[in-house]
């Protein structure tokens, strides 16, 4: 297997930092690091410091500001240009379409007009051996996930899916709400941040 993660210019580094660490746990063959700066233009609240994290809630139909203008539409590029180069017959994706914000390009939609794409714009497509993109979890909820990464033996505790670029996770961006609930509705508070963030402070607590 191949990872690929992305330096788009996002407030922090603490995703990649965290995506370095997974790689090592899976062991997987190759983990690349590909710089795009889609913050030189901003438009998003992950990308363009002027603009707050959201904190108060996603909002059903509303496209918060955390998306970020093209994102995956350059990801997927990418990721298919490098399927494309190592022969890999499949390029899976992570994008989550339920029980979050319903990003325009995390949507089924989506990805079926961009198969086509990708069938017309490289030349293992137009062979027909192009890779298929495979997005296991479009349709799952938050909980499912969580259930079959424990099952499967992911390091969750390596993950991160918060906003904010500090040590811990701040629990108030709505990915850390996303997150927390997902975790205790799937029998694991003892990894959302509120306890977290107490298990470091009783460390702190015993090295002082």
């Amino acid at each position: 297997m191949i990872g690929l993660s992305f330096d788009y210019g996002q407030r922090h580094r603490r995703e990649l930092a965290a995506a370095a660490t997974v790689a090592g746990a899976l062991a997987l063959e190759e983990h690349h690091v590909i710089a795009v700066n889609l913050a030189a233009w901003g438009g998003s609240a992950l990308t363009d410091p002027a603009i707050p994290v959201p904190d108060e809630g996603v909002r059903e139909g509303v496209i918060p500001t955390t998306y970020v203008p093209g994102r995956n539409t350059v990801f997927i590029a990418l990721g298919l240009s490098l399927a494309e180069a190592r022969g890999a017959g499949s390029l899976v994706l992570g994008v989550n379409a339920v029980d979050y914000s319903g990003y325009p390009d995390c949507r089924p939609d989506y990805l079926a007009a961009f198969q086509s794409l990708a069938d017309l714009a490289t030349k293992a497509g137009r062979e027909g051996h192009g890779a298929r993109l495979w997005a296991p979890l479009v349709a799952w909820d938050k909980a499912t996930i969580v259930r079959e990464a424990l099952r499967l033996g992911v390091p969750i505790a390596e993950t991160w899916s918060c906003y904010s670029g500090e040590d811990l996770p701040c629990g108030r961006c709505d990915s850390c709400r996303i997150r927390d609930a997902a975790l205790v509705a799937a029998g694991r508070a003892d990894l959302a941040s509120a306890a977290i963030r107490a298990g470091a402070a009783l460390r702190a607590g015993a090295d002082g």
